[in-house]
């Protein structure tokens, strides 16, 4: 190889080497960061989770899970109304987001189950649960309602996941592909998500300043390998089985949609009836994804209705 030839390897050696080392050199969730959260921490069998009360200490138990990308504090305002309701709530950071730990091992249905209920545990959580999930934490919440129906009052999804087999190339060869895949996810990935912060600064939002916070969180080490192991396991194939038993188990429950929501689409409101008949569902016009934070309002009003 000669001089020249030499120079070119090295700089392509060199420019595929920098999303893995970009991730390398983003900040770590340390004590010292973790001294500025708000709220708690539990040591679980899994490892650290970042956790939070709010509302009323008595009162019936809200757990409020959250999405693939954006952590706990995307619940903040849906907190405040649900108080008012009356609920004791329950936030927290699932592994790899926000103050909890950026646990190793594929982020399945399993993980994220044995994630809350140690946490519940901890906290000495009983049953007569109304359970609340976000995007992929609407999948995390079916698959926990589907494992312990007698825990939970009411089921509520907000843009559920877990309505269709995600595809679109990207995704599917990031999720497919081991060692490649991790590189072209880690090459790609960071820029969507913050293009995708970026264009939404212009929304309303009941959670003060969530878009800094998020561009925030995709600085973190970890978070971003979490995402796609989440891709890898939980979010890999649709909850068909879960909501069918969760229907069954003749649990409540509530599902409310955006109808401009370009994530998790509108059809998946078919979807969702087709599996379990008996679900009540809400349509909010004029929302995208962010539902929990763009259209608080909206969302505690459909609760309330389905409360009667």
């Amino acid at each position: 190889m000669d001089g020249k030839m030499m120079w070119v390897t090295l700089v392509l050696l060199g420019l595929l080497a920098i999303p893995v080392t970009t991730e390398l050199t983003r900040s770590g969730m340390t004590d010292a960061v973790r001294t500025k959260a708000p709220g708690q921490f539990a040591l679980l069998s899994q490892g650290t989770t970042h956790f939070e009360w709010l509302g009323p200490e008595r009162g019936p138990i809200a757990v409020c899970i959250h999405g693939l990308t954006t952590p706990s504090f995307v619940w903040y305002g849906m907190a405040k109304g649900l108080a008012l309701m009356g609920f004791r709530v329950l936030v927290y950071d699932l592994y790899g987001r926000g103050y909890s730990d950026r646990t190793r091992g594929k982020q399945d249905a399993d993980f994220f189950n044995q994630q809350l209920t140690d946490l519940l545990a901890h906290e000495n959580v009983g049953n007569h649960l109304t359970v609340l999930g976000y995007s992929m934490g609407g999948a995390i919440a079916a698959h926990f309602t589907a494992c312990h129906p007698q825990r939970v009052k009411q089921l509520i999804l907000l843009a559920p996941a877990g309505m269709f087999e995600l595809g679109g190339r990207k995704i599917t060869l990031a999720r497919d592909l081991p060692v490649i895949g991790d590189w072209l996810f880690l090459a790609a990935y960071p820029w969507e998500v913050r293009r995708g912060i970026a264009s939404e600064v212009h929304l309303p939002t009941s959670v003060e300043g969530i878009h800094d916070l998020q561009q925030e969180e995709t600085g973190r080490r970890g978070y971003f390998p979490a995402v796609l192991s989440s891709l890898r396991g939980l979010l890999r194939k649709p909850c068909e089985d879960q909501h069918r038993a969760i229907a069954a188990a003749g649990v409540p429950v509530l599902a409310v949609w955006g109808d401009q929501d370009d994530v998790i689409p509108l059809t998946c409101k078919d979807t969702l009836a087709d599996w379990n008949s008996a679900a009540q569902q809400a349509m909010i016009h004029g929302a995208g994804h962010g539902l929990p934070h763009t259209h608080t309002e909206a969302v505690l009003d459909a609760i309330r209705s389905s409360r009667g």
